[in-house]
């Protein structure tokens, strides 16, 4: 039962959310936020959930979610102000430092070195993304983590992560985000694995415009899925359906559905109708222009906030004069909090507004430009440095202001202007920090490298084995860990890697899943999150296109969208390159490394090289992707001595094949192609060095193929991307970032793929991807260009 005092406390906090939302609206439309999306209509739906959050639990929802985070203390008034005006402090802001928009939850899982709190001892949000349906496929691994935590006997003991698996795993979407299919995908896998999910939907009729009939099947999402209603026979969901503004029936059913997740470990789906959305989706647009006068009046007649202040009359808990008088009181409390926030984020502005009207004044002094100089900086100092041209003041003013300055006495010296740089290389590190820093934590490239060792015994076994015997070492090492994907469990995947591993480590470690990319993605996330090591696969890299989404949006941007708030060690093993046909020998590597900043990219050449890639991430705590050799399975290669213990650095290229004409670089697949390349050369006396980079990213951190270039003065970059993708990439960063260009000869080349997929069959092979003949000619050409006497053009 709840208290007469909690229930007001309830409502007054209720209240307090709302006028928080009225007050931000008008914040952004004033001009002093850039965008706002607001709570308002949902606050008693989520004052009832927050009864019965318990600690160790975890939120995985969307920006609507303001008035749960204020019951349960997740952020306050003011830091939810703070993150509106994107204060970049972490004692002010601590879920995003400003990286996110407003309502946009993370709780810190980390300490300040990165290490794990504990994680029983707080109520949780997973990091919040903006992408709709994007929080569903992490709250498949979120929620199955209770259920190892609870089953697997060797994991009892990791107490900071889990209280015996009995953590509920709280998902919120809006109900047109119901037609996506991620929510399909997600509510598909939370059933098939039973794990404990309460799933809440606020359904206000609409998403954005567009009503209920145009998004969902008979417009309503928990009467289509009637299907999934467990029965005496069949496992599933409990269903439970209640009305926004209900506050009583929705306490009873957030208590029901709390007990059956938890206790049975059993997902419900509470549908939550009724629900009004009082401003509309957000400051972009105003809800009248396409609802009616009648749906309008009926959400002014069903508003939450005002429905249950009336059942607080009727059922004799305050009069309405008690209530006028706490509405009034908080009304001033929230409006309180709004100006601190503020008045903070803009007095650190003026205060760094101050430090630079301090060394443009000093230039003025000495400046012929004075007169623009002292306009320039007196517009920073009016208004208590808080206006410019009649607007609110930020930081980008400033640094423009810099640069007029330099502008203006380009052709003086003066030495003031050098304090200036300084000061302005000072704010620019700084701000680094701000809005920069975090996209990785660096562990994996201080991981220590430890040499393949072989002997006379060490057997020469297929690629496939290679993984295997790193595989069991690791799951027999560290009992975190965890594999599954398409055939991973019961045949050991499509390639044998995991072959008996299954038997022998159980069929929850290493375990098959559906066909369902992006949740098999999501599974890993969510897992990672909560303590565990996965190793997820991806059958194919094409496929990975179905789950690089949540890879892209949710996956790699975590540590930085929190500020090392959080992290999910992930492992996303997949395979590919060089097979015949459209779906199978797809390599979109320069989609991949573009799309996944903040993820780990490495392309082993062979199975020894990826086992020692593993062996290295399961000792760091960042997501990678690690991206097999297709056709390279079968292939024999020698087994380590040390397969457990051997690790590959990241970032480090391998030279395998000295050279003294052209450098060529490559990866993957392309090896053997570039080896075989290098023989035919070698025939007539050309001698190139051939260089593996391994990993994408990182890419050649100790500048090995610059060192090659200044050797050669030549270059090729080679891989089967197509045109403009991954071998651009390592042009970029040799001859730009590096400085290669400086010693360049000739002219850089990319060899690379046709533009179309691959055609099927061996010869749709050769004239859709590079081959050794497209290389050599790209080398032979180079040489040519050099002393075309010598090397004359045969063919």
């Amino acid at each position: 039962m709840v208290s007469n005092e909690e229930i007001i406390k309830d409502y007054r906090l209720g209240f307090q959310s709302r006028q928080a939302s009225l007050i931000g609206r008008k914040e952004v439309l004033g001009g002093k936020a850039k965008f706002g999306i607001f709570g308002d209509g949902k606050e008693v739906a989520q004052l009832a959930m927050a009864r019965h959050f318990q600690k160790g639990d975890i939120r995985s929802g969307y920006y609507r979610d303001q008035t749960w985070a204020f019951s349960l203390g997740v952020m306050n008034i003011k830091q939810w102000f703070s993150q509106l005006y994107s204060d970049p402090f972490l004692e002010r802001e601590p879920h995003t430092g400003g990286r996110q928009m407003n309502s946009h939850f993370a709780t810190r899982f980390l300490n300040e070195d990165g290490s794990w709190k504990d994680l029983t001892m707080e109520y949780h949000s997973s990091a919040d993304a903006s992408p709709t349906g994007s929080q569903m496929p992490r709250l498949v691994g979120l929620a199955q983590a209770s259920k190892f935590y609870r089953e697997f006997p060797h994991l009892q003991s990791f107490t900071q992560f889990s209280n015996n698996g009995n953590e509920v795993a709280w998902g919120t979407i809006g109900n047109a985000s119901c037609a996506e299919g991620l929510f399909f995908e997600a509510m598909n896998a939370i059933g098939v694995l039973q794990v404990p999910v309460v799933m809440s939907v606020w359904d206000d009729g609409y998403g954005i415009s567009v009503p209920n009939h145009i998004q969902i099947t008979k417009s309503n999402i928990s009467e289509i899925l009637k299907g999934f209603q467990r029965d005496e026979n069949n496992k599933g969901f409990e269903i439970f359906v209640t009305r926004g503004w209900d506050y009583a029936h929705m306490l009873e059913t957030y208590k029901r559905a709390a007990e059956v997740a938890r206790e049975e470990h059993v997902p419900c789906l509470v549908h939550v109708i009724e629900v009004t959305q009082p401003q509309g989706h957000s400051t972009s647009g105003d809800h009248r222009r396409y609802k009616t006068k009648e749906r309008l009046q009926w959400e002014e007649d069903f508003d939450c906030i005002l429905k249950m202040r009336a059942w607080i009359i009727e059922q004799g808990i305050a009069s309405a004069e008690q209530l006028d008088e706490w509405e009034k009181a908080d009304l001033q409390e929230v409006r309180r909090w709004q100006k601190e926030a503020q008045q903070e984020y803009y007095d650190a502005i003026a205060e760094e507004a101050k430090e630079f009207v301090v060394v443009a004044n000093k230039i003025a002094a000495k400046s012929t430009q004075a007169a623009k100089i002292n306009e320039i900086s007196g517009k920073l100092s009016n208004d208590a440095f808080r206006k410019i041209d009649g607007r609110d003041l930020f930081r980008r003013d400033i640094m423009e202001a810099a640069q007029k300055i330099f502008l203006l006495t380009k052709g003086e010296n003066i030495a003031e202007k050098e304090e200036l740089k300084a000061w302005k290389k000072a704010q620019d590190e700084i701000a680094f920090g701000r809005y920069n820093d975090n996209l990785y934590s660096g562990t994996a490239l201080k991981i220590k490298e430890v040499k393949a060792v072989y002997s006379e015994n060490s057997p020469e076994i297929p690629g496939s084995q290679v993984l295997n015997k790193c595989f069991d070492a690791l799951f027999e090492s560290n009992p975190l860990t965890v594999a599954f994907g398409e055939d991973v469990g019961h045949i050991g995947d499509v390639n044998q890697a995991f072959a008996g591993l299954q038997a022998k480590f159980g069929v929850n470690r290493i375990a098959d899943t559906g066909i369902r990319e992006a949740t098999i993605m999501g599974q890993a996330v969510g897992l990672a999150m909560r303590g565990l090591r996965p190793i997820a696969e991806i059958q194919y890299l094409d496929y990975l296109l179905f789950g690089f989404q949540t890879l892209s949006d949710d996956l790699a941007t975590l540590r930085w969208r929190t500020k090392g708030g959080q992290k999910a060690p992930a492992i996303i093993r997949t395979r590919g390159h060089r097979l015949e046909g459209v779906w199978h020998a797809g390599s979109p590597m320069g989609m991949i490394i573009n799309g996944l900043k903040g993820m780990y990219v490495l392309v082993p050449r062979n199975m020894t090289q990826a086992a020692g890639f593993y062996n290295t991430l399961m000792q760091a705590d960042e997501p990678a992707l690690v991206v097999e050799v297709l056709n390279g399975y079968r292939l024999r290669e020698r087994l380590p001595d040390n397969i457990s213990e051997f690790t590959l650095p990241l970032g480090m290229p391998e030279i395998l094949r000295k050279g003294d004409a052209v450098t060529v670089v490559t990866y993957g697949a392309c090896c053997r192609v570039a080896m075989e390349t290098a023989e035919q050369l070698a025939e007539l006396g050309i001698e190139i060095e051939v260089i593996d980079v391994q990993s994408l990213i990182p890419f050649d951190i100790h500048g090995i193929i610059l060192e090659s270039l200044k050797k050669t003065n030549r270059i090729v970059f080679f891989d089967e991307d197509f045109q403009g993708g991954a071998t651009a990439y390592m042009m970029q960063n040799v001859l730009e970032a590096q400085g290669g260009y400086h010693y360049l000869d000739s002219e850089p080349k990319t060899v690379f793929a046709q533009d179309n997929r691959t055609a099927y069959g061996m010869d749709g092979d050769y004239w859709s991807k590079p081959q050794v003949e497209h290389l050599f000619r790209a080398v032979y050409e180079l040489m040519n260009e050099f002393n075309p006497a010598l090397y004359p053009i045969f063919y």
